[in-house]
């Protein structure tokens, strides 16, 4: 391998770690983070509800039990703390599934909430159901202040009981509603007002809408007869949303670290709050939806005009369950919470439309809808390249390919092949500047012994330009086209993990190519080793090191080594050593994909060889140093300056 060639891999191994740097938040960013969560901490010493207290009500055990206890008190008591919906404060807790060809809802009376979330056509990485949330896990509802009898009252319509009725207002007898194809079927859940325990002019009611073929549902906040009730100053309703989402996947850690809140503002791009720690903000201004994101799965509450604002958080309770590489499906993965902002007018009756999207991070699904949902998925949003990448390239093509039912094992190799064809030109002009500097290396030897003392470094640098200028070779050729080949190598990496078609996949010993192939794995905790490295053996990226060793090798061996540049050899071996402790625990899809680039560009470069003729290409440069140098009106002023600085330091003299 030559100098160019290994001057290009540590280039972009220095802008992989660049933009991995300039990716993270910078301190300015940090800093109004910091100035958001101390206006949240200042809004909140203000407010009467604050984000902290509408935590304290999560369902947990504790709460549950104060709901079960709260069953018990004594009207009077009841009528002085809800007031008009005291009557609403006992009720059968039952349960209405509705389901269509994807999902499976469970629709609770007590706070007529969306309790619980199956997604069907998807299982657990142990095979199990997946769900998205649970009833026990889960909270929705409305928190408002109500007037009765000149007194403030709290109401949060999660301790209440709600009554279920079908699209023309009867009682619903089943609790169990199908619906599929391009039908549709809507359940109502009131929660009635007023002193008749049975149902009144005055109620609020969330209408679900399902329809038989799609994630996507309809969701309408109603309030009737609300205006002598919700207190008149008021403008918006809280809407708390809370969940502790489960784990789905093989790797605990890795679906651990890219799970969070994403939340899209009304007239800006999607954001998130941190992903590897736990986070929170306080939004002061419109948003278009809110979503807890997982790897592959994300439940979004979406609204048709706008939501005022949100406070939201995203954290980890180690007190629940201790973070492991592979826990059993279900186990607690994160804390969603939410406190959003809903458009309320007092003085008539509302009609606040919205959407719920319980499904996969697939980016054909989440494009369809035109709502930005699909920038959830880590496709390098953040550099225009790598995004335009893999959504006008890599995608279009991944998805032509799945078409012919292959293994997708296979579609990776085709695809690897065909960006090999696409990048050939690059490559082919990569070894032909490789193959003029060997070509060169004798004479430029010739000018190392020639100037062999520290202080001739100059002269020695200036000959050997002037050698390559006279050759017409460019010492940069090599590297350019490394270069140019970086964003697809940036691409591919974070489109593999983040691809849910590969989820479950498997390919030869490889059971779930969206997560890491283990051939061997240990539970005790190895000093270093652990930690690089991991407890497990992946297969692909041993394979993927391996191969990127010989090829170091065998391409020294080929083109001759014109490095002189102390330990510049030995690093070449080292980085694919850290690149497999880096890449063990990724994806397996991600690893082969480096395989078989590795292998390819080997077989290409070989390939190259046996048709380039070393000679002719000498000849060519001997000819080339016959000619005239051509010098630029660039360079001619350059050297007119250098010339000057000479004169003018001899003239002090």
């Amino acid at each position: 391998m030559d100098r160019n060639t290994i001057l290009g891999l540590l280039l972009i191994f220095v802008l992989f770690i660049g933009y991995s740097w300039w990716s993270a938040p910078s301190k300015e960013e940090l800093a109004a983070k910091q100035r958001t969560k101390d206006s949240l901490e200042l809004a909140q010493q203000k407010t009467a509800t604050t984000f902290q207290e509408n935590e304290a009500e999560k369902i947990t055990q504790d709460s549950l039990k104060r709901n079960e206890d709260s069953l018990k008190t004594t009207p009077e008591v009841l009528q002085n703390e809800l007031g008009s919906f005291a009557n609403a404060a006992k009720g059968e807790d039952k349960d209405y599934i509705i389901e269509n060809d994807l999902v499976k809802l469970t629709v609770s009376a007590k706070g007529g909430r969306i309790a619980q979330v199956e997604l069907k056509k998807f299982k657990t990485f142990d095979s199990l159901p997946l769900l998205l949330f649970t009833k026990d896990s889960s909270e929705f509802n409305l928190s408002f202040k109500a007037i009765d009898n000149s007194k403030d009252k709290n109401i949060n319509t999660g301790q209440l009981f709600f009554q279920a009725f079908d699209s023309k207002g009867k009682p619903i007898g089943k609790n169990h509603l199908k619906v599929t194809g391009n039908d549709s079927l809507i359940i109502t859940m009131r929660l009635f007002a007023g002193d008749s325990a049975t149902y009144t002019n005055k109620y609020i009611e969330f209408v679900y809408t399902l329809y038989g073929n799609n994630y996507m549902m309809g969701f309408k906040m109603n309030t009737v007869g609300m205006q002598d009730i919700i207190a008149s100053n008021a403008n918006y309703i809280d809407l708390n949303w809370n969940a502790e989402l489960r784990s789905q996947e093989k790797s605990h850690k890795n679906e651990h670290i890219i799970t969070s809140v994403y939340y899209k503002p009304l007239k800006d791009d999607v954001d998130y709050l941190s992903e590897t720690k736990d986070d929170e903000a306080s939004l002061k201004f419109p948003l278009k939806w809110v979503s807890f994101k997982q790897q592959f799965f994300s439940a979004t509450l979406i609204a048709q005009d706008q939501f005022n604002n949100a406070d939201i958080k995203s954290l980890t309770n180690l007190n629940k369950k201790p973070l492991t590489d592979s826990p059993k499906s279900g186990s607690y993965l994160k804390s969603m919470h939410s406190l959003i902002g809903i458009p309320y007018q007092s003085n008539t009756n509302n009609s606040i439309a919205m959407q719920f999207y319980f499904g996969p991070n697939k980016y054909n699904i989440l494009k369809k809808y035109n709502l930005d949902l699909e920038r959830q998925i880590p496709l390098g949003w953040s550099f225009f390249l790598l995004q335009w990448i893999n959504r006008y390239a890599v995608i279009p093509v991944f998805d032509f390919l799945s078409h012919f039912n292959w293994n997708y094992g296979i579609i990776i190799l085709v695809l690897t092949i065909l960006l090999k064809i696409v990048l050939f030109p690059i490559a082919y002009k990569s070894y032909m500047s490789s193959a003029k500097m060997k070509v060169l290396k004798p004479e430029i030897d010739e000018i190392g012994a020639k100037f062999p003392k520290k202080e001739q470094a100059m002269d020695k640098q200036r000959a050997t330009m002037s050698l390559y200028k006279k050759a017409g070779v460019n010492p940069m050729a090599g590297c350019i086209p490394m270069l140019l080949q970086f964003p697809i190598l940036i691409a591919m990496f974070r489109f593999f993990p983040a691809s849910i078609e590969l989820r479950q996949q498997s390919f030869l010993w490889a059971t779930d190519l969206s997560s890491y192939d283990s051939i061997y794995s240990w539970t005790t905790q190895i000093p270093l080793l652990s930690t690089f490295y991991g407890n497990h053996i992946s297969l692909f990226a041993l394979l993927m090191a391996i191969s990127n060793l010989i090829y170091t090798k065998m391409n020294q061996d080929m083109m001759g080594s014109t490095n002189s540049m102390p330990g510049m050899k030995t690093m070449m071996y080292i980085m694919p050593i850290m690149f497999l402790g880096f890449l063990n625990s990724y994806s397996s899809a991600l690893n082969y994909y480096y395989f078989l680039s590795t292998m390819l560009t080997f077989g290409q470069m070989y390939a190259i060889k046996m048709f380039v003729n070393e000679d002719k290409i000498h000849a060519r440069i001997q000819e080339n140093k016959k000619k005239p140098m051509i010098k630029s009106k660039f360079q001619q002023r350059l050297e007119d300056m250098s010339k000057q600085r000479g004169y003018n330091a001899k003239s002090k003299k």
